[in-house]
C-alpha cells in the first residue's frame, strides 16, 4: 500500500512539473541569441564619467538597504521619485511641466522650447513593475521632448503588489487610447505618435505597440524601449552571465538565479496572475510582425542584453523594423544620468535621429 501511494505521488509531481514547464516555461528563443547590434558611440569602454554614475547608484542603494526589511518598498520608491542625481541637473525651468489625466490616469505632459504638440510621445517609466513615477523619470522624459521635438505624455500607472499586472496594463491601453485625441492644449488629433519606456516600461511600450495593431487603433510611428525586460520567463543567456557585470539589477536579482527555475515560473505565474510566456507580459513571445519602427538601446554589461537581442532579432524574422544599439560597460538604464554621462547623450542623440527617420516614413 506505501509503495503504491509513493508511486502515485511521485506520478502526480511528474505531471505537475511537466504541465508547469509546458504551459510556463514558453517555446524556446534560442534561435534568436544571435548578436545583431551596433556600437553608435564609437566606445570599446565605459568613459571615465560612468565611474561618478556608478558612485551615485551606490549611494542610493546603501539608503535602500539601510531600510528595516518591512519599509524597504517604501525606501525604493522614495529614491526612485527622487531620482538618482541633483534635481537641479533636470532643468526643470526649461521645460513645460503640467498634470494631467488621460483616460482616467494620472500623469504629466513635459514639452521642451520647441515641442510640437501634435507630434506626441507616450512614456512609460520603469522601476520593475512596483516603483517608478513620472517626476522621477524627468531626466528622461525632458531630454526626449527636447530631441524628438515632442509632447511627452508620462503615465503614473497604477503599481504592483497594491494592484495587479492587469490594472497596470489597462492603465497603459487607456493612456494609448487618449493620446490618439488628446494633446497638451486640449483635445485634438495626434498627427506623430511615439511610444516609449524604460525597464519595466519598455516592457510596457513593446507590449502596447503589438495591442493597439490587434486591437485595430492607429499604429505609432515607432518605438523606443530603453533597456526592456521582455520575457517574464527570465530565459535568456546573458540573464546569468551579466550577473556580476550588472551593476544595478545584479545585487538585488542574484537569489533569482538561485531560485529553481520551476518555482520562479510558479512564483510569477502568482504573481502576475498571467502565465509567464503571455504576450502582455512578455512582448518577445507574441506576433511581432506588422509593428511600427523599432528601436532598442541596451549596455552590453546589463542582464537585459539577451532580452534585447532576442526580441530585435525575432521582430526582424517577422518582417518588423527593428533596431538594437548597445554600449559597452553602461549601468542599466544609464540615461538616466544624462546630465554627466557622454554615452547617455549619445543615447539621446541616437533617439532623436530614430524619430526623424520614422516621421520621414509613409
Amino acid at each position: 500500500m506505501l509503495d503504491w501511494t509513493l508511486a502515485t505521488l511521485l506520478l502526480l509531481v511528474g505531471a505537475a512539473w511537466l504541465l508547469i514547464h509546458r504551459f510556463l516555461k514558453g517555446p524556446s528563443l534560442r534561435a534568436y541569441d544571435r548578436p545583431v547590434e551596433k556600437r553608435p558611440g564609437g566606445r570599446d569602454a565605459a568613459s571615465a564619467d560612468h565611474q561618478e554614475a556608478v558612485r551615485l547608484l551606490e549611494q542610493a542603494a546603501t539608503e535602500i538597504r539601510s531600510a528595516p526589511t518591512k519599509q524597504r518598498l517604501a525606501a525604493i520608491r522614495r529614491v526612485m521619485a527622487r531620482g538618482f542625481l541633483d534635481p537641479s541637473l533636470v532643468g526643470e525651468a526649461e521645460y513645460r511641466i503640467e498634470e494631467t489625466h488621460a483616460g482616467g490616469v494620472p500623469g504629466e505632459w513635459v514639452l521642451a522650447p520647441r515641442s510640437d504638440p501634435n507630434r506626441r510621445v507616450l512614456y512609460l517609466h520603469g522601476g520593475a513593475f512596483v516603483s517608478g513615477c513620472p517626476r522621477g523619470h524627468r531626466m528622461i522624459t525632458t531630454r526626449l521632448a527636447r530631441v524628438a521635438g515632442a509632447a511627452v505624455l508620462a503615465l503614473d500607472y497604477r503599481l504592483m503588489p497594491e494592484h495587479s499586472r492587469r490594472d497596470m496594463i489597462a492603465d497603459c491601453q487607456a493612456g494609448y487610447r487618449w493620446i490618439l485625441d488628446h494633446g497638451p492644449d486640449g483635445p485634438a488629433p495626434v498627427r506623430e505618435l511615439f511610444v516609449a519606456g524604460d525597464s519595466a516600461g519598455g516592457n510596457l511600450a513593446l507590449m502596447l505597440v503589438a495591442w493597439a495593431r490587434d486591437a485595430g487603433l492607429r499604429a505609432a510611428n515607432g518605438a523606443m524601449a530603453l533597456s526592456p525586460s521582455v520575457d517574464m520567463t527570465l530565459s535568456s543567456p546573458t540573464f546569468k552571465s551579466n550577473l556580476k557585470t550588472d551593476l544595478m539589477l545584479g545585487p538585488s536579482l542574484r537569489w533569482f538565479v538561485r531560485i529553481p527555475k520551476t518555482f520562479y515560473l510558479l512564483m510569477t505565474w502568482l504573481w502576475s496572475r498571467m502565465v509567464p510566456p503571455n504576450p502582455l507580459i512578455s512582448p518577445v513571445f507574441g506576433d511581432l510582425s506588422r509593428l511600427p519602427p523599432v528601436l532598442v538601446q541596451v549596455s552590453e554589461a546589463e542582464m537585459m542584453l539577451g532580452d534585447a537581442r532576442r526580441y530585435v532579432n525575432k521582430a526582424r524574422a517577422a518582417g518588423s523594423s527593428a533596431e538594437l544599439e548597445t554600449w559597452p560597460d553602461m549601468l542599466h538604464v544609464w540615461h538616466i544620468f544624462e546630465p554627466i554621462l557622454p554615452e547617455a547623450r549619445e543615447a539621446f542623440e541616437r533617439i532623436g535621429q530614430f524619430v526623424e527617420r520614422c516621421v520621414g516614413r509613409p
